[in-house]
């Protein structure tokens, strides 16, 4: 067996390999699934089993009778899908693959937070550790979060963590005043409101469509805020034919996939030299990485039993309301 290099097995793919072929080949030999992320690649996409936001994701974790789980999309779901089935081995194609929304909230400094503001239920989004997961109290996703917040008592103290957009944005819709930790993710921060603007100008029947992670400026010019799925579903039943989308610019392969007739233009970053906004962590992913992944069953993720046996409960929790909410 060849040793794990740099987090993801660094080995040469043999030259004219089909790589759909022997990833579809290996998959079935091993009864494996691949499942990935709206913000992955659209090859990756396109030989994923499932593809769907963070919600659907664990979902599809959580029911799967696959000996294997191949999760195409970064570090953090890795760990959900092994938190929800510990019995069964689960993959990524690179452990490099992090978050900076996760990693702008260390489990030590949650921890002390949460005990500075004792009294208050604690909600984590789901783009967080499974040692952040193994303090919280419930974990959402941007699909869940507002039904989940509003299934409380309208009086119940709450933190939310680690997202303060997606907080503020939550407080504002449903009136609450929750504690908000102060995190965010890289990509959805760096939206520019003048260059979508601009764009509204050349476009002026396009919708302008954003998720709730984006700044509170970019929240307020928009026509519809929604999760990564709600989007998608946003722009299949809306009758426009145009969509200024601000979020990350993967899942404009499904939305083109869905409506081949109406156009998506990716909301621009500050970054002047970019016209779309990409997460570094989730294009680390490749297909030859895939293939390798299947081939050597590595890089594979471990939670620490401890840590799993905590957060399983919060992780179920939301499983269980948004089923209850229909979800």
């Amino acid at each position: 067996m060849q040793t794990q290099s740099i987090g993801y097995m660094n080995i040469p793919v043999p030259a004219g390999i089909d790589l759909k072929e022997e990833i579809n080949k290996l998959r079935k030999e091993k009864n494996a699934v691949i499942l990935a992320h709206y913000y992955q690649t659209a090859e990756i996409q396109d030989i994923a089993d499932f593809v769907g936001d963070s919600l659907a994701l664990a979902q599809w974790a959580a029911k799967t009778t696959a000996d294997i789980l191949v999760l195409c999309g970064v570090h953090f779901m890795g760990e959900t899908a092994k938190i929800l089935c510990p019995n069964k081995k689960v993959l990524v194609p690179d452990l490099n693959a992090g978050c900076s929304l996760a990693d702008s909230c260390p489990a030590s400094e949650f921890e002390t937070f949460v005990k500075e503001h004792p009294g208050h239920t604690v909600i984590s989004y789901v783009n967080t550790s499974a040692a952040v997961k193994a303090l919280t109290d419930i974990v959402v996703t941007s699909t869940n979060a507002r039904q989940i917040v509003e299934s409380l008592p309208v009086d119940e103290k709450i933190i939310f963590g680690p997202d303060r957009n997606l907080g503020s944005y939550i407080n504002s819709i449903t009136g609450r005043n929750m504690l908000l930790w102060n995190g965010a993710c890289h990509v959805h921060e760096q939206f520019s409101l003048e260059k979508i603007l601009e764009l509204k100008k050349q476009h002026p029947g396009a919708e302008v469509i954003c998720h709730p992670e984006c700044r509170k400026y970019i929240v307020e010019i928009s026509d519809y805020v929604g999760s990564t799925a709600g989007l998608l579903k946003h722009v299949i039943k809306s009758s426009g034919k145009q969509f200024i989308v601000a979020t990350e610019s993967g899942v404009l392969h499904e939305m083109r996939k869905a409506c081949p007739d109406k156009e998506f233009i990716p909301a621009p970053p500050n970054d002047s030299t970019c016209a779309c906004n990409e997460c570094n962590f989730m294009r680390l992913n490749t297909m030859e990485k895939l293939y390798n992944t299947l081939k050597y069953e590595l890089p594979e993720i471990f939670v620490d039993e401890a840590i799993q046996q905590k957060a399983i409960r919060p992780i179920q929790r939301m499983l269980d309301i948004s089923a209850q909410l229909g979800l």
